[in-house]
């Protein structure tokens, strides 16, 4: 049975549309009446303070899949080449795939990645 949520401020999802991770945690949200706004980071681009702003939380490692497809096709001196924030940035501006995804942004808390379990606990479940 789907639990009804009531939100007083915007919760916003960034990713990428077909990513499968991000469909899932769509599913998800969705499944349970959640109401959020969906970034797409192809189409509207990578927001460096919300890049930032997770940087100084959770470290700017945090930010890049490097288990994902988009890492293993950069040749080993470009991944050699990112050894901080401002070197994750540029390649995050460069190729937006390689960001770990989702990014949920609920009024200021951040879930990056997804899974039943995370959300769950997220949401209270």
């Amino acid at each position: 049975m789907a639990r009804h949520f009531s939100y007083e401020f915007a919760m916003k999802l960034y990713g990428i549309p077909n990513c499968s991770t991000v469909r899932r945690a769509r599913a998800w949200l969705e499944a349970r009446d959640i109401p959020y706004e969906f970034h797409d980071f192809k189409k509207q681009g990578v927001p460096e303070d919300m890049l930032r702003e997770l940087s100084r939380h959770l470290g700017w490692e945090s930010l890049i899949n490097r288990s994902g497809p988009t890492w293993r096709k950069f040749p080993d001196d470009r991944r050699a080449q990112v050894a901080d924030f401002d070197s994750a940035l540029g390649l995050m501006r460069e190729n937006a795939s390689v960001i770990k995804r989702p990014i949920l942004d609920r009024d200021g808390q951040y879930q990056v990645g997804f899974s039943e379990e995370n959300y769950g606990a997220f949401f209270g479940e």
